[in-house]
């Protein structure tokens, strides 16, 4: 693995008493949020090789908004990334350590947002502005894009943070 991807689901209806958590599906703009997310992502770098998505629907829902623009990105749906921790994001990352080319992990905070705090911390940082921004929030539809200098298995002290898209900086 060479680029990796960590994404928090988009915009979903809100959560209360009674409502199955699993179960909430996107709203209207976290559809539409996905779709420019993608959209930077693929201005962004090559498309993914691999998505690993959380089974909760509003990670497949985003990931269907996202796969209209990958294609040809091959689908591991996970039960083990329903609100993961980062140690946990960690282990599912080193069990696919062979993977080629760039993965895409869709999941929920605070599991996401750790990692890619712990990514950026273990690893190196293409600037500290970046870092800032990644510190600041990870709102949903956010994604840190991370950087191996070289392709091979993966390790957490390789990676160098390169990007954070936001959708708020997308829609101005």
């Amino acid at each position: 693995m060479d680029r990796l991807i960590l994404m928090r689901h988009s915009k979903t209806e809100p959560w209360f008493e009674g409502v199955d958590d699993h179960a909430r599906a996107l709203t209207t703009r976290g559809t539409a949020d996905a779709l420019l997310v993608a959209q930077a992502l693929a201005h962004a770098g090559p498309a993914p090789a691999k998505a690993m998505v959380s089974t909760a629907r509003r990670t497949r829902e985003t990931w269907a908004a996202l796969s209209g623009v990958f294609k040809k990105t091959e689908t591991e749906l996970s039960d083990d990334l329903y609100l993961a921790t980062a140690e946990q994001v960690e282990d599912i990352l080193v069990t696919h350590r062979n993977t080629k080319g760039t993965v895409i992990v869709l999941g929920h905070n605070p599991g996401i947002y750790d990692f890619a705090c712990t990514l950026a911390r273990r690893g190196r940082t293409a600037s500290d502005l970046l870092v800032s921004r990644l510190w600041e929030k990870f709102p949903t539809s956010c994604s840190a894009i991370f950087e191996a200098e070289q392709e091979g298995p993966f390790s957490v002290d390789d990676f160098t943070l390169v990007d954070v898209i936001r959708v708020r900086d997308l829609r101005t």
